[in-house]
């Protein structure tokens, strides 16, 4: 099938029989994907062109919201450990960063069909909301490439450093080359997709619209990619565009309310639901990452401090669930695994989880407000996203303002680095085991400190510094076959 020839240029043969199965236990692969001759079948092949795998894995561990907890305390596994020491995971194992590339370019591969299907069939404007999806989960999927397989987009330079491969049409040849370009092309034709799709979007096209790119899924993405990009006029925009009349407090996660009240096993089902209005697009991937209940480095005693008081500027605790598989073994309880059922005792586990939410989007804005030196807006949207993480929280006396980050960071000593500083320190905490941290980590060149026991109980620090190349996770060693050249080690 044309939909899965992508496979072979830049994952290798033998995955496509994995990402046959993932697509038959998500039950979301529509018939006949060879010959879309009509709308109904276009909408399900759009309804596809999402990564199938996720990088909660190898994100997360590679980041500063885990620890070392000690030798011989919890269990340890090459696709959390490589990660925490920042060295490859080799081959196309389950969390892996190979794993998530594939799925990048089986949902490219899908969406190119998808635009294929609508430039040579005469389907009238009924198609137009299907394109566009198929033109924004085009540009998610290379641009979520580019920013983990590739150097950081950095405004005011030439980012001539090597991309990736952005496909654009369906693969017909069963080893093409290709070549990665470079990030500044990369974002160029990211930005192209993007905006072309996005005039095109509509929320009503769907039975379930949290499971694709809506208007407000898509205003998320575009936040995220002009942070990235430093235009932050442009993130303001994007960011307010998420939800309607601008009331953000009433559509962020209700974490000192419902949520705090909800039972463990309420939480852990209910947070990356399709009913809640703070989650903008859901997607559902094959993933054991909620598995990882007890690892040696994770989520552990050190790290769940940040949720405690005095530990964050307002100096109240924090009212995310914080429990633990036993001492050290914290946990977010964000994610429950699912299974589909392929035969007795066989299947394939999964997730369902957010991609963009409501609460990113906000703080997305507060950024862009602090960097263009609207300090008062900064501060609004950093107590409206506080307001509804502390217990009983009070505007009069647990308000952010300028003079209490002044004194909560007394190191900085420029205003606007205080402000961001506040903003990225509460998205640490926020979307810890989300993976996302990472992203500020790249995008703010953040130093990642691991710490590291040895037999002896010996603590020591290991750091990854901004200029380091193991920031970038590797590329299949199958890619070398179409002409592309691996990140250097």
């Amino acid at each position: 099938m044309k939909l899965n020839k992508i496979s072979f240029i830049i994952s290798g043969v033998a995955i496509l029989v994995s990402l046959q199965s993932c697509k038959k236990y998500l039950e979301k692969a529509p018939d006949n994907r060879a010959e879309i001759n009509n709308v109904d079948k276009l909408a399900q092949l759009v309804g596809t062109a999402y990564p199938t795998y996720d990088y909660l894995t190898f994100t997360e561990f590679s980041s500063d919201n885990v620890e070392d907890k000690g030798v011989g305390i919890g269990s340890t596994n090459e696709a959390v450990d490589l990660p925490y020491a920042w060295e490859d995971v080799i081959g196309a194992s389950t969390n892996s960063a190979t794993n998530y590339w594939n799925g990048c370019y089986e949902a490219i591969a899908t969406a190119n069909q998808a635009l294929e299907a609508v430039e040579n069939q005469n389907f009238g404007n009924a198609a137009l909301p299907y394109k566009g999806e198929a033109l924004v989960a085009r540009a998610y999927a290379h641009f979520m490439l580019v920013t983990l397989y590739a150097k950081t987009y950095e405004k005011g330079t030439d980012n001539s450093s090597p991309g990736i491969p952005y496909v654009t049409k369906p693969e017909t040849e069963v080893i093409k080359q290709y070549e990665r370009g470079t990030v500044q092309s990369t974002y160029d034709l990211i930005e192209k997709d993007l905006l072309e799709g996005m005039k095109l979007l509509s929320a009503s096209a769907y039975k379930v619209p949290k499971y694709h790119f809506t208007p407000a899924a898509a205003n998320a993405f575009a936040a995220r990619f002009y942070l990235f990009k430093g235009e932050w006029q442009k993130v303001i925009d994007h960011a307010t565009a998420t939800v309607q009349g601008n009331d953000f407090v009433n559509n962020m996660r209700p974490i000192s309310t419902t949520l705090r009240t909800s039972t463990l096993e309420e939480h852990r089902t209910n947070f990356m639901g399709s009913g809640q209005k703070y989650n903008l697009l859901l997607v559902n991937n094959y993933s054991t990452f909620a598995r990882w209940t007890s690892p040696r480095h994770g989520y552990g005693s050190n790290t769940v401090k940040m949720f405690a008081a005095g530990n964050n500027v307002t100096g109240k605790a924090l009212a995310n669930t914080t429990p633990s598989y036993g001492i050290p073994h914290y946990t977010a309880y964000k994610h429950k695994e699912f299974f589909f059922n392929t035969g007795p005792g066989i299947g394939f586990p999964y997730l369902g989880y957010s991609l963009f939410t409501v609460d990113e989007a906000l703080m997305n804005r507060a950024e862009a407000y602090a960097e263009l030196g609207n300090s008062s807006l900064a501060l609004k949207d950093i107590n409206d996203f506080y307001s509804v993480r502390i217990n009983g929280y009070n505007p009069n006396t647990d308000a952010v303002t300028a003079a209490r980050i002044a004194t909560f960071y007394p190191t900085i000593t420029d205003p606007k680095a205080g402000l961001i500083k506040t903003i990225l320190d509460a998205k640490k905490a926020e979307f810890l085991q989300e993976g996302l941290r990472w992203f500020d980590i790249l995008r703010r060149k953040l130093t990642v400190v691991h710490n590291n026991y040895d037999i002896t109980g010996l603590e020591t620090f290991a750091e990854l510094k901004p200029e380091d190349p193991r920031r970038l996770f590797q590329l299949p060693e199958e890619v070398k076959l179409s002409g592309v050249a691996l990140n250097p080690r």
